[in-house]
């Protein structure tokens, strides 16, 4: 049994809280109280206030999940007093100072480079034809047909926002290395993890791994709130 009931997921760029439902399934049938937080991705500041809100509203000790720019999300976040532990899936863990723009400058010779198309107003989009491929290669076509057609935008203040006091430093934390991802390369992931102190499993899977892996996602988290 878990001695942590609450859990807090937190999505990433491009898409919206209803891709954790499969995470959501696996995690209520154990009886857990699982919160979704929609941040609108416009902000990391904006999205860590939404974060926290939700925080401020559980009645004991949380864990926080965040996937790819949500992990940056949860570090700036996750020192709330209701949190208990951090857990990464395929995310970036950004230092003090560090933004995900940072961390995805200047990729290795032969690193994937995420499809995204020069800003609109201000807001960045995945390109639709290369989103399967890059973003959800492991899911089923018409899935990621609709995942691309569905893009949330994604702000450029969030994709600048640097983190200003990153939580891993202060609570314990768990990674998922999504092992097939072409959005954050694993080796990336490996590093970070590793920065950041953190138990790290692997999954075979896309950058979608939360939704196409729902119960080795669910499996770590149980591993966070033992």
């Amino acid at each position: 049994m878990t001695s942590i009931r609450n859990i807090v997921l937190v999505h990433g760029g491009f898409v919206d809280g209803s891709g954790w439902q499969g995470v959501y399934d696996e995690l209520t049938r154990d009886g857990l109280r699982v919160h979704i937080v929609q941040n609108p991705t416009l902000s990391l500041e904006d999205d860590a206030a939404v974060t926290r809100r939700v925080l401020d509203g559980l009645d004991g000790p949380a864990i926080l999940i965040g996937h790819s720019y949500g992990g940056a999300v949860i570090s700036e976040a996750g020192t709330h007093p209701n949190v208990a532990a951090l857990v990464y899936i395929a995310a970036f863990a950004p230092d003090k100072g560090e933004s995900v723009n940072t961390l995805i400058a200047d990729p290795p010779p032969g690193t994937p480079v995420p499809p995204i198309l020069p800003p609109r107003d201000g807001f960045l989009f995945l390109d639709r034809d290369k989103f399967h491929g890059s973003f959800a290669a492991d899911l089923p076509p018409q899935l990621a047909a609709f995942m691309a057609d569905a893009q949330v935008p994604w702000g450029v203040d969030a994709l600048n926002g640097a983190v200003t006091e990153p939580a891993w430093r202060h609570r314990p934390s768990w990674y998922l290395v999504a092992t097939e991802d072409r959005m954050i390369p694993p080796p990336a992931q490996r590093a970070m993890a590793e920065r950041a102190g953190s138990f790290v499993v692997d999954a075979i899977g896309s950058h979608a791994v939360y939704v196409s892996q729902p119960a080795a996602v669910a499996d770590l988290i149980r591993q966070a709130a033992a």
